[in-house]
């Protein structure tokens, strides 16, 4: 059968229009939507994937305000906990990459890449990285009775006895689980690690003597610091912390190369487009230099510092790494 010369041209601009359609649903999976022209225009929903009144939820919150003040459009937090921060991920993938949503991951979500069995997002192709918010380091710490003044002693105690000292963390999986087994291996010494549901649970167990050591942020424990309940040996970062600048650190204390250092930073959906990104970014790097917030935050254990997309997700990515040996030396049933 042969076509007549307008049923072709029909054809072919049938023909075309699917291509073009094709090639542009290609383009925008590829490169993400455009950029609203004065992006924010209206309120923008940050998701945290803990719950409210944490250290990482206060910290969400300041600079939710402050890019709100910066940017002139309310950022408000919305809070949604749960393992593995894998409720708060599905929002924000599900959510349309135009800046909109936001979210904040964390070195926690570095850790569950290795710690589920079946991670329902990948937080290295799912995510468009901003901009880190903050970093803190743990504190190790025993009772104001305790006969270890150091962390010299305590590695001495645990050397005299082998397996025979508890130390307390949150649990199992959590950044100052992995703190303590990391500890373990890089001072080359044995005592148990005792896993506890919750901060307040593992400062009981130490008040009571039912372990001789707590690993845990300074915003959790600096109550009892201030009360003289705790006695802090050291801190987990390669350098001491802005927070506890008189504190030794743990390689100070004689174990070379320990150096854990947790963070927050600010992500977007995969695909937002990098006009929004480069707008984000800008507004933190302003925010996070100004002293005001800084001290602010520091009185939380957090150093406020604002980096590039490419530092954060370079960081992310060296995380998931490190913690992935961790997980796998210490043989953590992945969950």
């Amino acid at each position: 059968m042969q076509l007549s010369d307008r049923a072709v041209h029909r054809l072919f601009s049938a023909i075309s229009l699917t291509l073009i359609l094709a090639l542009s649903a290609l383009i925008a999976s590829q490169y993400g939507t455009r950029a609203e022209p004065g992006y924010p225009i209206r309120p923008v929903r940050v998701v945290v994937p803990f719950a409210a009144g944490g250290v990482a939820d206060t910290t969400a919150r300041i600079i939710a305000e402050k890019l709100g003040d910066k940017l002139g459009q309310r950022f408000y937090v919305e809070n949604q906990p749960g393992a593995g921060g894998i409720a708060a991920a599905r929002t924000v993938i599900s959510s349309p990459p135009d800046g909109y949503t936001l979210i904040m991951l964390t070195n926690g979500t570095a850790i569950s890449v290795s710690l589920f069995e079946k991670l329902p997002f990948d937080p290295l192709k799912d995510f468009a990285p901003v901009s880190s918010l903050g970093f803190f380091d743990f504190i190790f710490c025993t009772g104001a009775s305790s006969d270890f003044k150091t962390l010299a002693d305590f590695i001495a105690g645990a050397r005299a006895k082998p397996g025979a000292l508890n130390v307390g963390t949150i649990n199992i999986g959590s950044t100052q689980n992995l703190s303590a087994e990391l500890f373990k291996t890089a001072a080359n010494i044995d005592f148990t690690i005792v896993p506890y549901r919750g901060t307040p649970e593992v400062e009981v167990s130490l008040l009571q003597g039912n372990i001789a050591l707590m690993i845990d942020s300074y915003s959790a424990i600096k109550g009892n610091l201030a009360d003289g309940k705790f006695r802090a040996l050291a801190s987990s970062g390669a350098v001491r912390s802005e927070s506890t600048p008189d504190l030794a650190t743990v390689q100070e204390s004689g174990v070379a190369n320990y150096d854990v250092v947790s963070w927050n930073a600010l992500f977007a959906p995969a695909r937002t487009p990098p006009e929004v990104v480069k707008t984000l970014n800008g507004a933190l790097q302003d925010i996070l230099a100004d002293a005001d917030l800084k001290k602010r935050l520091i009185a939380l254990g957090i150093e406020a510092k604002a980096g590039t997309p490419e530092e954060i997700a370079g960081r992310l990515k060296s995380d998931i790494d490190k913690w992935r040996q961790v997980i796998e030396k210490a043989k953590i049933p992945k969950q």
